[in-house]
């Protein structure tokens, strides 16, 4: 409770240190414009805003960071100095006696500028998360806040005008004669320390980032994007400063320069503010890859125009300085628009990819598909070849039969652009590039047309597979063809061998017996044992005919043998009510073998197992397909109960002939059998396949 009540009463508080800093900047900017600054001298005001306004958001939205009320405090400390220090100049020296207390407010000036700095040079010690970078560095800390504390104290009785203060300023009123060399000293101590400090814990932060991954790799990214443009800043304003011809390191009273500077200090604030907060964070890849175009391009033609206008100069007078500058700059021109076009491009690949070439990323994914003999590398190529033209974060190809490839970290709501080849065959799901949280007009332009062939090679890739599959299923159809063909011959001939073939070779043996005994009662014996077994060969042979194909299919047709086999029935089963034709087609002998095989299968089932009163079989033609049904009303299956023998038989016998048979069956509604079987079939000349050899 008490943690929260803190934080509460710190975010209450942020905004209002916030709202007073940038008042007194307001003041100060004010009282200093009458004191008759000039502008070069109130750029340092864009970092006193900088650090109000990121203090503030940092300490408002991170009550627990001290980040940001270190950066309160620094804003909050130079725009006191500036406000007091103005006011005391303008009251004192500008226009003595116009202004209330202002010999008082001339103390605060001499002294704030140094926790201002101390609490600016702290800030990379608890960056970005607001824990200290180390414990071993909490002494080093203390040294730095005992010799901010020692400086104040000294400066705070320092006599003389404070120098910090432009135009002018007005007299420390507590100063003490004697002390400034003191206070000089432990000052410039104190900004060494914080220096040091400053350099040595920003140091140490990117050191220890080196291995960071993810959000805090991109915070540091921000860091040091920001310092990196605040060296360029202060690079570009020593070389203007050290060809000025005026004496210093710096630009002399150079507005524009001493802008730059205080916008490239504060740019390390707002970075921080950034990072902290994570706004937008993934957006600095794509900001230094701009940035680095737009230094590179100034850099090129500057050192363009210098070299031509030098060379130039070197052999005309000075009186020729303005064509010479002419010519200098269209040289500059004539070179930087190819030098820039070569180099947009080239970051244009690097940032956008080749969203602006999308007939060579056409040509790539072509031939690469060309290229791909496996199937199922077609999807692992498309996806490489989209996110590698487009340089996206995630590409992933689905397909309608479950099959899909990705590369890449799926965002929260990908772009799903569907793949179509006439029909719909999948989706591409995409997301934008590291730092962009969507895709431009450009990027789905190209991406739909590389759907398209995406969806041709999706389709082709979906007919090889069904080719492959069928080709698979053609290959276990002749198989299980073969082997129920060997299987027929090996039953035929143990059959032939064992029953047919004995019984035949003993009648003719008794045969002989007879003949050679003569006449007789004997022989008359003898012959009528061998029309006995005469009549069993007989009904031996029936029997392996009636295996090969039931007889009454040749004489009764199917309807016929259907009714046939009804007739048959045992009187205690089930009533049977059976519906065909008057007359039926000429059929497929293969269709009326599996059709009446099914029908019995399904009878049989019905009067052994589903306790039924009634067993409806049907028997109709519908264009080119004979189809029978199979209706009982008797319990039903249970749920789970597995299949047995008779309907995988039936099954296969539909299979085989390209139909189909399902079997659909609930508790209490009954079973029904339906079987769809082809009425013409392809003849083939030559002998039966089945027939032994």
């Amino acid at each position: 409770m008490t943690t929260d009540r803190t934080a509460r009463w710190a975010r209450q508080a942020a905004w209002p240190l916030c709202g007073l800093t940038l008042l007194l900047t307001a003041a100060a900017i004010w009282l200093a414009v009458l004191n008759g600054a000039p502008a070069s001298d109130l750029s340092h005001h864009l970092l006193v805003v900088a650090s109000a306004v990121v203090g503030g958001l940092v300490a408002a939205h991170r009550p627990g960071n001290p980040v940001g009320w270190l950066a309160l405090t620094s804003g909050l400390c130079f725009a006191l100095q500036e406000a007091c220090g103005q006011y005391a100049a303008h009251g004192v020296v500008v226009d003595p006696g116009s202004l209330p207390f202002a010999a008082a407010l001339a103390w605060p000036q001499n002294w704030l500028w140094i926790p201002g700095n101390a609490a600016i040079a702290l800030i990379p010690a608890f960056f970005p998360d607001g824990r200290l970078l180390s414990p071993r560095w909490r002494p080093v800390i203390w040294t730095v806040v005992a010799l901010t504390a020692l400086a104040v104290v000294t400066n705070a009785v320092r006599p003389g005008d404070n120098e910090q203060i432009y135009p002018v300023s007005a007299p420390n009123p507590l100063g003490v004669t004697g002390w400034q060399p003191l206070a000089d000293t432990t000052g410039t101590l104190a900004i060494l320390a914080s220096a040091v400090f400053l350099f040595a814990a920003g140091g140490t932060v990117v050191w220890q980032a080196r291995k960071a991954r993810g959000a805090r790799r991109q915070q540091v990214k921000w860091l040091g994007y920001a310092v990196g443009l605040s060296v360029l800043v202060v690079a570009g304003r020593l070389v203007v400063g050290l060809t000025d011809g005026h004496p210093g390191l710096f630009p002399y009273e150079n507005a524009v320069w001493d802008f730059a500077g205080g916008a490239s200090v504060s740019l390390v604030l707002v970075a921080l503010g950034i990072a902290i907060l994570k706004h937008q964070l993934f957006d600095i890849d794509l900001l230094i890859s701009r940035t680095a175009v737009f230094v590179t391009l100034s850099a090129c033609v500057g050192g363009a125009y210098v070299l031509v206008v030098g060379l130039l100069g070197a052999g005309f007078d000075t009186s020729a300085s303005l064509p010479v500058s002419f010519a200098g700059a269209a040289v500059a021109a004539l070179i930087f628009a190819p030098l820039r076009h070569w180099l947009q491009r080239r970051v244009n690949i690097l940032v956008y990819g080749e969203r602006d070439d999308p007939y060579a990323v056409l040509a790539r994914l072509g031939q690469r598909l060309e290229q791909t003999q496996d199937s199922s590398a077609v999807l692992s190529t498309s996806t490489a070849t989209v996110r590698e033209a487009l340089q996206l974060s995630y590409v992933e190809i689905q397909t309608v039969d479950g099959r899909s490839y990705r590369l890449g970290s799926p965002p929260a709501d990908p772009v799903r652009i569907p793949l179509v080849a006439g029909e719909p065959v999948g989706d591409l799901l995409l997301g934008p590039r590291s730092g962009e949280v969507s895709l431009g007009d450009r990027e789905l332009r190209l991406l739909a047309d590389l759907a398209r062939h995406i969806g041709v090679a999706v389709q082709a890739v979906r007919a090889l597979d069904r080719a492959q599959s069928l080709a698979a299923d053609l290959q276990r159809s002749r198989e299980h063809l073969v082997v129920a063909r060997e299987e027929e011959r090996r039953r035929l001939r143990r059959d032939l061998h064992d029953g047919l073939g004995p019984t035949l070779a003993g009648l003719t043996m008794r045969a002989e017996v007879a003949q050679e005994i003569g006449p007789g009662e004997q022989a008359n014996r003898m012959l009528e044992e061998i029309v006995v077994d005469a009549r069993t060969a007989v009904a031996d042979v029936r029997r392996l005919v009636d295996g090969l194909r039931p007889p009454a299919l040749d004489t009764m047709g199917l309807a016929g043998a259907l009714r046939s086999h009804i007739a048959a029935w045992p009187a205690a089963g089930p009533r049977v009510v059976f519906e065909a034709p008057e007359a039926l087609p000429a059929l497929p002998a293969a269709t009326e073998v599996a059709a009446y095989r099914i029908a019995v299968e399904a009878l049989n089932n019905a009067r052994k197992h589903a306790r039924a009163d009634t067993v409806e079989v049907r028997l109709t033609i519908t264009g080119q397909q004979l189809r029978l049904d199979v209706h009982d009303d008797g319990r039903g299956r249970q749920p789970g109960q597995p299949d047995g023998v008779g309907m995988h038989s039936m099954r296969e016998r539909a299979d085989e002939l390209g139909g189909e048979c399902t079997v659909t069956s609930a508790p209490g509604t009954g079973t029904r059998v339906t079987a769809i079987l082809p009425t013409t079939t392809e003849e083939t000349d030559g002998p039966d396949p089945g027939a032994a050899g």
